[in-house]
């Protein structure tokens, strides 16, 4: 390719300003001496073009191939129904028609879902894709989709090019799908109380009817028959402290396109307004004071706290008026506001005809319908005024057998105690003996059920947990749990110990002996499974659209295994391992690729429009499929037909080299300049011989 180019040697004012005096005197010469002065203007002429610096350029060129684009939509929504395999078919053919156009380099970019719930970002991919290339070698995007995009721009410049974009929509037309949303949903609850739930149910190529359920933790809660798009407030009770799971679901309709979004799960933080706590000692004595300094310190415990001063056996007949002590509230108390405390503790309390037996019969309908008991023992529990020789007895672990173990002993950690999350990792307790203070009095007694989580003297039980029916027991064997905290011989881990005591009577989550718990970072899922037993139930995991698979666990710490697994889709895992039942979502708990499910054609026609494009279903309503050829279109301002599509082709070209031929330097400019000269003297000359 060949091409005139100029460097001037002198400033272009310079050039400029001669010219314009040469202009002058060409018309002041040729006014003078007439045509004969043509010939001293093409000197002058020709001593400019010389300052210009004239060359001849030719340059080397080879053809530049063009860029097309086809973005392909791997997103959450496109996994459903056949849109993977009609989009898997339709990235191939594309592959395959672009690699018969020999000026056209193709680039393949796959889209997933876009990072922190952004949904599906094919623009911005695409602007990505096309970084690094000049706008006018860009013939074209075609993007295969379900047409659910979420960064449509607003018009074709800021797309940063001007040439087609075709869209290829996957998925029918005829799609049928129910759905269900969280319009309101806490994240905090006050245990014992309801929060409401507003939710909405929706979907296309129903009845409009359909049947809600509501579980808690697994368990149903109310299933009834709703209308598509009423909503609908539900109340749910907030039973316990911690995670509280809460499932919305509607049934399934024949030919849905996804259950995945049938269900949605809110986790409400269960929050306790306060811990009330009854503490009642049987008569004062040093371990009493150790007690009430753990309640009291904690801000969430509302205590309070009796002290038996005059059992009935000590009464010598002085005046009421006369004492400065109040009288025992036992009806108060034990029938009219038990259900109001969450937790009992008995503290070296004997039977002293204080309780009538009815008030007795009280405390244990009030463990079995979720209270929790707590009993700590003195030398009274080996005696005939023995708390387990009333209905209590009933709830109690264990029973005295008459024995008073008084020596100096350490408390250990038993076998089913290193797996229990109360005194699993006491500290003090990794050595052999245990590094804590020695304890100096232990009431025997038979075991009849739960767990001995603790000894002391010969092996014998020291403290026995147990679930009774919605509630819980303690019992612990010995009153000298103070030693520990007067820092006898080192003292020991009683906050440690009584704190998570009474956290697991009140069902904290954390310290639940059989529990199934996960959580998701990115795309792993680490799975936690906290059993009393050697070897824990197999745990399973469900993925959103039903794949089942089984985890292999392992162990950790006593009587906690744990996994993890990597995971690709995104939505609401479930996980079992026996009856329990766990819930861990991957990404948002309501994903925005689930929020529109339904493959449409008419998001992106204004932006394809706008550049000459096309939009169109590839699903024939046969069942095949209907991929368009495609085409280069040098010329018009619509790129596509019945059966095609088309592709801007440009001009680009990339230079390999170049070659510069001066014309107005060396010895051939001063040869030409020179023969200009000579014929306007030898004109000149002859023209005054002949004057």
């Amino acid at each position: 390719m060949l091409s005139l180019s100029f460097s001037p040697l002198v400033p272009l004012v310079v050039i400029y300003g001669l010219a314009a005096l040469v202009a002058v005197a060409v018309v002041v010469a040729v006014l003078a001496r007439g045509t004969v002065a043509i010939v001293r203007a093409l000197a002058l002429a020709l001593l400019l073009a010389g300052l210009a610096n004239p060359a001849i350029v030719q340059e080397n060129r080879e053809k530049a191939k063009d860029i097309a684009v086809v973005v392909v939509d791997r997103s959450g929504s496109q996994q459903l129904g056949d849109r993977r395999a009609q989009t898997d078919a339709a990235a191939s053919a594309l592959e395959q028609r672009l690699a018969q156009l020999p000026d056209i380099e193709t680039r393949i970019v796959d889209v997933p879902d876009g990072a922190g719930d952004d949904g599906t970002r094919l623009f911005t991919a695409l602007g990505r894709a096309l970084a690094d290339v000049p706008a006018e070698r860009v013939a074209g995007a075609i993007m295969v989709t379900d047409g659910v995009v979420h960064d449509i721009p607003a018009n074709a410049d800021q797309l940063g090019f001007r040439a087609p974009l075709h869209a290829l929509i996957t998925g029918r037309p005829d799609e049928r799908d129910r759905r269900v949303a969280l319009i309101e949903a806490p994240r905090f609850g006050i245990v014992g109380r309801d929060q409401i739930l507003r939710v909405q149910a929706s979907e296309r190529g129903g009845d409009g009817r359909m049947q809600l359920t509501v579980r808690r933790d697994g368990q149903v809660l109310l299933t009834r028959e709703i209308l598509a798009g009423a909503p609908l407030s539900i109340p749910v009770r907030i039973e316990h402290g911690g995670p509280n799971i809460v499932e919305v679901e509607v049934d399934a309709m024949p030919g849905e396109l996804t259950t995945a979004n049938n269900r949605q799960v809110v986790t409400i933080e269960g929050v306790r307004d306060k811990l009330r706590v009854l503490l009642v000692s049987g008569e004062p004595h040093p371990g009493e004071r150790t007690w009430r300094n753990l309640l009291k310190s904690d801000a969430n415990v509302d205590l309070v706290h009796f002290t038996i001063l005059r059992p009935p056996e000590k009464q010598d007949g002085t005046p009421i008026n006369e004492l400065s002590l109040i009288a025992f509230p036992t009806r108060a108390l034990f029938q009219q506001r038990i259900k109001d405390f969450d937790l009992i503790i008995f503290d070296r309390y004997a039977n002293q005809s204080v309780l009538p037996s009815m008030y007795y019969d009280n405390i244990v309908q009030f463990v079995q319908e979720g209270g929790a008991l707590l009993v700590a023992a003195g030398p009274e529990f080996a005696s005939s005024a023995s708390l387990a020789r009333t209905s209590l007895g009933s709830v109690l672990p264990a029973t005295p057998d008459g024995r008073i173990v008084e020596r100096p002993f350490r408390a250990d950690v038993t076998a089913a105690g290193s797996r229990h999350p109360v005194t699993r990792e006491l500290p003090g307790g990794d050595s052999e003996p245990p590094s804590w203070g020695e304890w100096l009095r232990l009431l025997g007694s038979n075991v009849r059920g739960g767990s001995v989580v603790m000894a002391g003297a010969e092996d014998r039980p020291l403290l026995v947990l147990n679930r009774e029916q919605k509630g819980r027991v303690a019992l612990l064997l010995s009153d000298h749990v103070w030693l520990w905290a007067r820092g006898f011989e080192n003292g020991g881990p009683h906050v440690d110990l009584l704190r998570r005591l009474a956290h697991w009577m009140m069902k904290e989550p954390e310290l639940e002996e059989e529990a199934l718990r996960a959580s998701a970072r990115g795309t792993t899922i680490s799975v936690e499974r906290q059993t009393m037993a050697d070897q824990p139930p197999p745990v399973r995991l469900f993925a959103p659209g039903g794949e089942e698979r089984e985890l292999v666990m392992r162990p950790g710490a006593p009587g906690l295994f744990t996994s993890s697994a990597t995971v690709t889709e995104l939505g609401l895992y479930r996980l079992t391992s026996g009856d329990l039942t766990a819930f861990v979502s991957v990404g948002p708990e309501n994903p925005r690729e689930l929020a529109d499910v339904f493959s449409d054609s008419a998001r992106l026609e204004p932006i394809t429009r706008e550049l000459g494009g096309s939009v169109r279903r590839i699903a024939t309503n046969g069942g095949g499929m209907d991929i368009p050829r495609v085409l280069t279109v040098s010329s018009g301002s619509r790129f596509s037909g019945g059966d095609w599509i088309g592709l801007r082709p440009s001009d680009s070209a990339i230079v390999r080299g170049v070659t510069v031929v001066p014309l107005g330097l060396g010895f051939a400019g001063l040869a030409l300049l020179a023969g200009v000269v000579l014929a306007a003297w030898l004109v000149e000359g002859r023209r005054r011989r002949r004057a």
